[in-house]
């Protein structure tokens, strides 16, 4: 059984998560939600500000808000009056991530690619002079060496994810680790 851990909107709070079911891994599976996740996840946006920033139409974002809704990955927050006065409904992240057991392959031929795909696109949105590091690598290991490797980094990220909210003065970074098989 292979394990892959996504993280869906950075937010850990150093405790083993459940296996998420098939319904939440389909959920998880499309970059725009997960792009979603990680706004959110940021601060509380309506559906027309998820729709501004992210370029799509009102329509389109609210079925992937209520995908994300539906699954528990996000929640209403409190109605609040807009710049026009007008009663808006903002959505919030509830840091929920998990240590899935099954393949991502299992929510579609682009589920294992919707985290990459939503890192690109909000690489692509940042700009190249956001870009703070890059790594690119190519290691011979063995099937304990590779495990040892991601649980490794995986404490790095965890131990800085767990303490996040006390640093949320500072500005926000993003990034994405992939361990992947060469094609050779």
């Amino acid at each position: 059984m292979t394990t892959a851990r996504l993280e869906a909107d950075g937010q850990s709070d150093g405790i083993e998560k459940p296996s998420a079911t098939a319904r939440e891994v389909k959920a998880l599976a499309h970059p725009l939600r997960l792009r979603i996740l990680r706004l959110c996840g940021v601060q509380e946006l309506t559906n027309k500000q998820l729709a501004d920033r992210l370029g799509q139409d009102p329509g389109t974002m609210l079925y992937h808000v209520r995908q994300l809704l539906s699954t528990g990955f996000l929640e209403a927050a409190e109605v609040r009056a807009g710049s026009s006065g007008a009663l808006e409904k903002p959505y919030r992240s509830t840091g929920r991530s998990w240590n899935l057991d099954t393949a991502l392959s299992d929510a579609g031929p682009d589920g294992p690619l919707a985290p990459v795909e939503a890192f690109r696109e909000e690489l692509t949105e940042a700009g190249p002079d956001a870009l703070a590091s890059l790594s690119r690598f190519v290691l011979h290991l063995s099937a304990e060496d590779a495990e040892d490797l991601i649980t490794r980094v995986d404490a790095v990220l965890s131990e800085y994810a767990d303490s996040d909210r006390q640093r949320s003065d500072q500005p926000a970074y993003g990034g994405i680790f992939v361990l992947h098989r060469t094609p050779e």
